[in-house]
C-alpha cells in the first residue's frame, strides 16, 4: 500500500480531498443502494463475473439434472454458467435488487431458469428444495452472511453442496485493491473494501462455512485475468455510481475525481494492461439430518 506523503503540502492535499469526499450533511439521509443499475454493473464487474462463473461452477461440482439455487443472482451470469453444465436441471435465481432481477429475466431466463426478488437471509423456499446452493460475489454485501449461509443450508438437501466465492479485496483482486490504495492515499478517512468486507480475506469464508457445521469444507483461490484495453476501459465504469467504489467517486467534486484519475493513470499507464482478479471459493456438504 502506498505511504501517505508526510510533507505539509501532502497533508493539505489529503485533508482537502477527504473534506470534499465527505461533506457534512445537514441531516441524516438514507444511503441509496449502489447496485441499482444493471447495465452499469455489467460494465464494472459483470464482465469479470462471466469469466469467473464457469470456474466456480466447476469447483462447486454442479452436475446435470440438479436443482440449483443461485443466491444473489444479480444480472444472471452465474445462472447461465450453471445452465451450461446442467441443461436439464432446475435453476432458481434470487436477488434483492428488482432492477437486477428484471435485467436477468430479460437477458437470460428460459424454461430452466427462473429469477425472483428475495432476501438471501430469508429464502422463500421449503427445506431441502435444492441439490446445491451457490453464491457468487455476494456474501460480502449481505448484512448477516452467517444467517444467509444457514438459510442456504436449510433449503439444500442432505448431501447437497453449498458454495460461495468472494473477491480478495485486500490482496490479489488488483482492479479494486489499486483503486482503494489510491483513494486512501488522498483520503485517510476512506474505508476500503478490505475493511468493509472482511470475508474477502484468505480463510475468512472458510471459517464461516466451518461454523455453519458443513462437512468436507474446502477452500480454493481462483485467479481470473482482467484485461483492460485502455486506462479509460478501467476508469470509466467507476464513473457510473455502481458498487462501493463508484458510489464514492460519484460524491467527489470534478476536481477531486480528476486528481484520483491522474494518480490511477500514472500507476497503471494508458494501457492496454492486465490485472489479476483473485477470489476465494469455498464449498461444503450438508450433513445428514
Amino acid at each position: 500500500m502506498p505511504r501517505l506523503r508526510t510533507t505539509a503540502s501532502g497533508l493539505i492535499v489529503a485533508a482537502t480531498f477527504a473534506a470534499c469526499a465527505h461533506p457534512a450533511p445537514k441531516e441524516p439521509t438514507k444511503e441509496p443502494s449502489s447496485f441499482t443499475q444493471a447495465d452499469s454493473y455489467e460494465q464494472l464487474m459483470g464482465r469479470w463475473s462471466r469469466l469467473l462463473a464457469p470456474v466456480f461452477v466447476e469447483f462447486a461440482g454442479v452436475h446435470d439434472g440438479a436443482a440449483v439455487l443461485d443466491v444473489g443472482s444479480g444480472t444472471g451470469n452465474l445462472s447461465v454458467a450453471i445452465r451450461k453444465v446442467d441443461p436439464s436441471g432446475k435453476i432458481e435465481g434470487i436477488d434483492l435488487s428488482p432492477p437486477f432481477v428484471e435485467y436477468a429475466t430479460k437477458q437470460h431466463a428460459d424454461a430452466t431458469i427462473h429469477f425472483q426478488v428475495g432476501d438471501a437471509q430469508k429464502l422463500p423456499f421449503p427445506d431441502a428444495s435444492f441439490d446445491a446452493a451457490l453464491s457468487l460475489l455476494v456474501l460480502n454485501f449481505v448484512p448477516d452472511p452467517a444467517l444467509a449461509l444457514r438459510e442456504m443450508r436449510r433449503v439444500t438437501k442432505p448431501g447437497g453442496t453449498l458454495a460461495a466465492d468472494v473477491w480478495d479485496y485486500g490482496g490479489d483482486m488488483e482492479m479494486l485493491r489499486i483503486f482503494n490504495e489510491e483513494v486512501l492515499a488522498l483520503d485517510p478517512t476512506y474505508v476500503t473494501d478490505a475493511q468493509r468486507m472482511p470475508l474477502g480475506q484468505p480463510g475468512k469464508l472458510l471459517e464461516l462455512f466451518r461454523a455453519a457445521g458443513l462437512d468436507q469444507v474446502e477452500e480454493k483461490a481462483i485467479d481470473t485475468p482482467l484485461h483492460f484495453a485502455s486506462f479509460d476501459d478501467y476508469w470509466q465504469p467507476f464513473l457510473l455510481a455502481t458498487g462501493p467504489g463508484g458510489a464514492y467517486v460519484a460524491k467527489l467534486t470534478p476536481e477531486r475525481r480528476d486528481t484520483l484519475a491522474a494518480r490511477l493513470r500514472k500507476r497503471l499507464g494508458d494501457g492496454p494492461f492486465d490485472l489479476k482478479g483473485r477470489s476465494w471459493a469455498v464449498k461444503g456438504t450438508v450433513p445428514p439430518r
